[in-house]
Parts: C-alpha cells; sequence; structure tokens
C-alpha cells in the first residue's frame, strides 16, 4: 500500500496518460492524452544546443531518470492547405520514411493551448519489433511525446508541419535561447493563435536540426494565412502563397531558388498542384485525403507513406491513417477556441 501510494504520488499523471494511450492501427499507429506538466515553460528557459541537451531534460523531467535516445528520421514529405466548399481551411500533411510508428497526442497546458499533434514514435526508439504496447514499461518512453511533434493544430486553428529539405542556415545569436527542429513546433503550437505570432515567436529563438536534418516549415491559421518559414542563408526568410492554396515539398522555395534533393519533391508538387487546380482551388476532406494517399512516396516497391493528416482550422476536426490504408481513416477533434 505504501508503494502505491509512493507511485501516485510521483507518477499519478504520468500513469493516468500512459493509462490513455491506445492503438487505433495494426501498423503502429497510438493515440494518447498527456495529462499534467510536461515542463515546456521550465525548457525555454534553457533551452538545448544538441540532442543530448534535450535527452537529459527529458530523461529528467519527464522520465524520472530513464534514458532515451532520440533517433532523428525525415524524408520524403508533402503537406497542402486549401479551402474547402464551405470555406473552411484544410491542413494535409504526410510524412514519408521507413518504417516509423506514429502517436497522436492531446495537450491542455495551463499557460498555452490545447492542441493535438503527431509524434514520430521512431524518434523515442521504437521501432517495428520495439513497440509501445503491454506494459507500462514497454510504453513509458512515449512520455517524452510533447517533445517530439512533427506536425499539429491548436486550439486556436494554428497548424505547422515540419518537412525535410536539402539544406537550411539558421542564424544565431547568443544571446538567445536555443531549440531543437520539434521543440519549435511544440513553441508555436503551445504559444501561436496566428502565422504572424508563429514567425514572430520563431524569431525569438535560435534553432538547430537535430540529427542534421535540415526541415522548414509549413503554418497556417484559421484565417487562412499560410506561409513556409526557411532558413536561407542565416535568415528566417518567409514564402507567403500566392494563390487561395500553398504547397510545401522538400524543397526550398523562397525566392523561387527551387532547391530539392533530387527525388520526387517537384513532382509531389506538382501533382498535388494540378489536383487542387482542377478542382478550382476547392478540396473537400475526401478529395484531399485521396490525394494524400495518392502523393505518398515509392521509393522502387517500397512504400515509405508512414501518416497522413488532415486537420480542419476552422471546426477543429480532423482525419488520420496509417502507411495508405485509407480503408482505416480515424477521425478526431480538436475544441476550438477561436
Amino acid at each position: 500500500m505504501i508503494i502505491l501510494i509512493v507511485a501516485l504520488a510521483l507518477f499519478g499523471n504520468e500513469l493516468r496518460s500512459l493509462v490513455s494511450l491506445k492503438k487505433v492501427d495494426a501498423y503502429g499507429m497510438y493515440q494518447m492524452t498527456y495529462y499534467g506538466d510536461y515542463g515546456f515553460d521550465e525548457f525555454l528557459e534553457i533551452g538545448a544546443n544538441n540532442d543530448a541537451d534535450i535527452e537529459a531534460f527529458v530523461t529528467k523531467r519527464l522520465l524520472k531518470g530513464l534514458p532515451i535516445n532520440l533517433g532523428v528520421t525525415g524524408d520524403g514529405c508533402t503537406a497542402f492547405v486549401v479551402k474547402n466548399e464551405n470555406g473552411d481551411i484544410l491542413f494535409g500533411r504526410n510524412f514519408d520514411f521507413l518504417y516509423a510508428p506514429s502517436l497522436q497526442l492531446y495537450t491542455a497546458p495551463e499557460d498555452g493551448y490545447a492542441s493535438v499533434s503527431t509524434v514520430n514514435l521512431a524518434f523515442a526508439g521504437y521501432s517495428e519489433d520495439n513497440l509501445p504496447d503491454g506494459s507500462f514499461l514497454d510504453s513509458f518512453l512515449t512520455l517524452a511525446a510533447p517533445f517530439l511533434s512533427f506536425d499539429g493544430m491548436n486550439e486556436k486553428g494554428l497548424a505547422i508541419a515540419l518537412l525535410a529539405v536539402p539544406e537550411a542556415e539558421a542564424p544565431y545569436n547568443p544571446d538567445k535561447i536555443t531549440l531543437n527542429t520539434t521543440t519549435a513546433i511544440r513553441l508555436v503550437l503551445d504559444k501561436a493563435a496566428t502565422v504572424e505570432e508563429a514567425i514572430e515567436l520563431l524569431k525569438q529563438y535560435n534553432i538547430y536540426f537535430s540529427g542534421g536534418i535540415e526541415c522548414h516549415y509549413l503554418i497556417a491559421d484559421a484565417s487562412g494565412h499560410s506561409v513556409i518559414v526557411e532558413y536561407v542563408n542565416r535568415e528566417l526568410c518567409v514564402v507567403e502563397a500566392e494563390t487561395g492554396y500553398q504547397i510545401a515539398s522538400n524543397f526550398i522555395a523562397y525566392d523561387g531558388l527551387n532547391i530539392g534533393e533530387g527525388f520526387t519533391e517537384f513532382e509531389r508538387y506538382d501533382r498535388v498542384q494540378n489536383v487542387i487546380e482542377a478542382n478550382n482551388g476547392i478540396l473537400e476532406a475526401d478529395q484531399s485525403t485521396q490525394l494524400l494517399a495518392d502523393v505518398g512516396v515509392f521509393d522502387g516497391d517500397i512504400d515509405k507513406l508512414q501518416w497522413s493528416v488532415l486537420y480542419n482550422l476552422t471546426t477543429g476536426n480532423g482525419e488520420i491513417f496509417a502507411s495508405r490504408k485509407t480503408n482505416n481513416i480515424i477521425g478526431f477533434h480538436l475544441d476550438m477556441d477561436n
């Protein structure tokens, strides 16, 4: 009884979070609600200059001393922002790479906005042969998830996703706190209500790219404003949408540079653009999810599409599915305060 009382006192919110963990697709897709304070405001006071710093903070603050080894992945992703017939703002995103289990995470910090985000669990050390199934010990590392989101939407209708690019040079100011690729996403989801606020927040911090995987961000809000944030020549640069929609792929778009990886990034961009244009700039949710499934990356016979997610920034509704499995689309909803 004493051990139980001590465990509940030390791990009450953590245990409650782990109890909420459930598998929603056999491919390796999960959902979880994080209860309690995950210490992000505390993290923002010190930041991290490398992945070891983040590992140390998460180990001490969230995992009660259980070590974590961040394994960074990123490859051929595609994302877009478009309106539906009702004028709702839809934000679609694919994550393409080698096998990566995923977690849809719900958070509601006291000093920030509630959000739903998608976490790459490979980032926390999970794999096809090591999934967070079974005991609490097997799933314990999912408690690091608030620091590992790859995309998400908050209650203000602000959405963000990271996509790999071949190169990026971020500015550095020794007087600023440094964040990594995924904690920058947590910053935006917790603290920004609009695209303008997101850009200003990102400007207040240095950023480094975990594992040397350079990225840019597609950001959109409930007003329909969207941008791609890129880091070019040690400056934070903003690519505004020139039409009623915006598309991001794995190439640097700022100032017409169009620097790609030499893979399928331009082909995927063109396929999304052609579908949107063919529908006069309007896509419904079912068209958007089908488009995401259609443009997922194949590398020879290997299907690299790990997850697809569609956020409705107007209503808070959404759909997510694993590995092109449109026969198992999981609907979800985030209560909006916009």
